[in-house]
């Protein structure tokens, strides 16, 4: 809107016009406008950001998966850590585990495990995280409950909250949120005091963070008080 005011031009030649720069990589497209690359936290590739922080993710995915209960609804985020967390529940061999989640790469890590249930939450496609999001995906999530949600975020701001780069993917965690009774955020030491593009939720929702040892005394001491 400002643009249009600013410019004298249509929304719709706003939206082109933000939709080129993306396209070239000079901004990021987020609800309603857009936000430069240097202000935004960047969305790699899954393929690529497995790579990242591994020793760390490895400890808070076998962390998060030794508070599953046998018997219990979890909901797994898509990412890299909650990966880790499927990977760490199959040598659990819990049994009447279900697991809820719109990650390809975690769907296809438990659909050879037995012991486990799973239901694979669809909508369209981001190949660059392949998981699922949309209406349809939210819809899904409705007719759910779960005991546990294991969020993976990009960002995690004190007074923001948790934050991710792109807006449907935001919007459908956040319905993951109201779904589970609780909510734990998997981020290694990285990944706080960020903020990325898109706002999950306030940070009074969660009701845990599992990180690594590397996190800042003061925001740890922040988010305590």
């Amino acid at each position: 809107a400002e643009l249009v005011e600013q410019f004298g031009i249509s929304a719709v030649t706003a939206r082109t016009d933000l939709d080129a720069l993306a396209s070239i990589g000079a901004v990021v497209r987020s609800h309603g406008g857009a936000v430069r690359c240097q202000e935004a936290t960047h969305d790699y590739p899954v393929t690529f950001k497995i790579g990242l922080h591994r020793p760390e993710k490895a400890r808070i995915g076998q962390a998060a998966a030794q508070l599953v209960q046998p018997n219990e609804t979890i909901i797994l985020d898509s990412g890299t850590t909650t990966w880790e967390i499927a990977r760490h529940l199959k040598t659990m061999k819990l049994r009447g585990l279900t697991v809820i989640t719109n990650a390809l790469n975690i769907a296809s890590e438990l659909a050879d495990e037995p012991g486990i249930c799973l239901i694979m939450i669809g909508g369209v496609l981001r190949q660059i995280s392949f998981s699922f999001v949309g209406p349809q995906a939210e819809a899904m999530l409705r007719e759910m409950h779960a005991d546990r949600f294991f969020l993976a975020v990009d960002g995690l701001d004190l007074n923001i909250g948790p934050s991710t780069p792109d807006v449907l993917e935001a919007q459908l965690n956040s319905r993951m949120i109201d779904a589970a009774k609780e909510t734990t955020v998997v981020a290694d030491s990285s990944k706080l005091g960020r903020r990325s593009v898109s706002r999950i939720s306030s940070i009074d929702k969660l009701s845990r963070l599992i990180t690594d040892t590397r996190a800042p005394a003061d925001f740890v001491k922040q988010l305590e008080d």
